[in-house]
C-alpha cells in the first residue's frame, strides 16, 4: 500500500502513513503533538490545525458535524486533527499553545533588551 508523507510546521517533522490515518495519529507518530483532551473523538476542539488550499486538497473533506463543531473557522483554514484524514502528501500547521506563544515572545524581547545592554 502507498503511503503518504505528512509534514507539521512549525517543528518540521515528518512523517509516513496508510490513506485515511488521521493528522492526530500521524502527529503522534511523528514526534509532533497535538494537544487533545477527549482523545479524538471531536469532543474538546483542541486539536485545531491550519490547512492551506494545497492541503485542503490532500485531506478528506470535513463532515457535516465538523463543519457544525467548527462553525466559520472552517472557512479560514482550520480543521480538526482528530477528524481529518490523509488522502496525499501533505503539510499542515499547529498553532502555537496561546500560553506557549505570550511566553516565548517575552522571552525573546529578554533577550532583546539583554543584546542592546552589551553595546
Amino acid at each position: 500500500m502507498m503511503k503518504h508523507e505528512i509534514t507539521f510546521k512549525p517543528s518540521g517533522k515528518k512523517t509516513a502513513v496508510s490513506p485515511g490515518t488521521t493528522v492526530l495519529a500521524a502527529s503522534r507518530r511523528a514526534g509532533a503533538p497535538i494537544p487533545t483532551r477527549c482523545g479524538g473523538k471531536m469532543g474538546c476542539l483542541m486539536c485545531k490545525i491550519e490547512v492551506d488550499d494545497q492541503a485542503k486538497e490532500q485531506l478528506s473533506p470535513p463532515s457535516e458535524a465538523e463543519s457544525r463543531k467548527l462553525g466559520s473557522l472552517i472557512h479560514t483554514g482550520i480543521r480538526l486533527a482528530c477528524q481529518s484524514k490523509i488522502e496525499g502528501t501533505v503539510t499542515v500547521t499547529i498553532p502555537e499553545d496561546k500560553l506557549k506563544a505570550a511566553i516565548r515572545k517575552q522571552l525573546e524581547a529578554a533577550r532583546q533588551r539583554d543584546q542592546e545592554d552589551l553595546w
